[in-house]
């Protein structure tokens, strides 16, 4: 079934160039990866040069200047080869959109064309080891100072923090007031934890981060202080939305993996997908999926308009994640044995899976905001 959204030759030609990008530089280095528990920074750089960062940045940055169906490419063609640990959604779709939105002329001049081109590899610290959803609980201080801020706190579960030059910290003032300042790889006091171990993600650095009186400069400061909590409330719509993208796509890589696996298996003397219960798991999967595609597709496009898609976006995230997960289970049913062993990328697609309906605001969050919206 053709797509709702408009995409163009131009989109059509750049989704090409991407899946050239993951099949090539990507896909057969994955297993490498997931060994060493981190990607090398030379591939960010690589997928700088084929124009795969931060797509939509303007012109004027040293981006593109696309529309947003551009970062949704990268997303999809990244789910469609089972990538889970080039970060390059969290770093393109999710961080530079701060900086973008809130930075200053001088702030965006220095770092966006640096995040474009792969040099600097982006961050966000919001989650602490006593505060993950509850942002206004979060106890990493800065106290004012003049001309700069002291910075003390712990962080965790910081995705893309081993790697990071660059990592948007929130931060709570004495008033209660929370800000975002840019913390940089270098500054005295800064250190990073160990990468953290994770049942899936192999490939990808999490990490503890911890600040011991960094002394950072007002220039890093994003935005207005005091109104960090404020930008991150209207950034995390599209940080879910872009999750229940690249979730629709990992599960049609699911279906795609059993579809051909049950047209080939046989037992009993015939394949497993001629068995009535095959036939109807696979018809139902199919059919939510498409369903599941056309919502994400639908509220991509009022995303796109500028509309408030808050509650649809946790709509989208529970939804597809939650189906996400559900189907990998069921789909790596199909494999018997065989999908237990890491050499089957059912089995990985599993341990991958089960983060999605955690980050970015868990399922019941997300049925909470949803909840609220409803005026209950």
């Amino acid at each position: 079934m053709d797509r709702i959204l408009p995409f163009t030759d131009e989109h059509h030609q750049f989704r090409e160039m991407a899946r050239k990008f993951f099949e090539t530089e990507v896909k057969p280095f994955h297993e490498e990866w997931e060994k060493n528990h981190i990607v090398p920074k030379s591939v960010w750089r690589k997928a700088g040069e084929y124009g795969l960062l931060c797509p939509d940045v303007p012109e004027e940055y040293g981006g593109a200047g696309g529309d947003f169906l551009y970062n949704v490419i990268v997303v999809e063609e990244s789910s469609r080869v089972g990538n889970s640990g080039l970060f390059m959604s969290l770093h393109s779709d999710i961080i530079a959109p701060y900086i973008t939105s809130f930075g200053t002329d001088e702030q965006k001049k220095k770092w966006l064309p640096r995040a474009i081109s792969g040099e600097t590899i982006l961050a966000i610290a919001m989650t602490e080891p006593g505060a993950g959803s509850d942002l206004k609980s979060i106890r990493t201080n800065a106290v004012d100072k003049g001309d700069h801020f002291i910075v003390n706190g712990q962080k965790t579960f910081i995705s893309n923090g081993q790697l990071a030059d660059l990592i948007i910290t929130a931060v709570k003032h004495d008033n209660g007031t929370i800000s975002l300042l840019l913390i940089e790889e270098g500054m005295k006091g800064f250190e990073r934890g160990r990468n953290l171990d994770k049942i899936g993600l192999k490939a990808q650095d999490t990490s503890e981060l911890y600040f011991n009186d960094v002394k950072v400069p007002k220039e890093n400061l994003l935005g207005k202080q005091g109104q960090g909590f404020r930008y991150l409330m209207q950034k995390l719509a599209q940080e879910r939305l872009i999750l229940g993208v690249a979730a629709v796509e990992a599960t049609r890589l699911v279906h795609n993996l059993t579809l051909q696996y049950v047209k080939e298996r046989r037992a009993f003397g015939q394949k497993i997908g001629s068995f009535q219960n095959t036939k109807f798991k696979m018809a139902e999967m199919a059919t939510e999926l498409e369903m599941a595609q056309v919502f994400t597709d639908k509220v991509l496009i009022e995303h796109m308009k500028g509309v408030n898609t808050t509650s649809e976006a946790a709509m989208v995230k529970w939804y597809t994640t939650e189906m996400q997960k559900r189907h990998t289970d069921e789909c790596l049913q199909f494999f018997g044995g065989y999908g237990y062993m890491m050499e089957y990328p059912i089995a990985r697609a599993y341990i991958d899976a089960r983060i999605q309906t955690i980050y970015a605001g868990t399922t019941e969050i997300m049925k909470e905001i949803i909840g609220r919206s409803l005026g209950l």
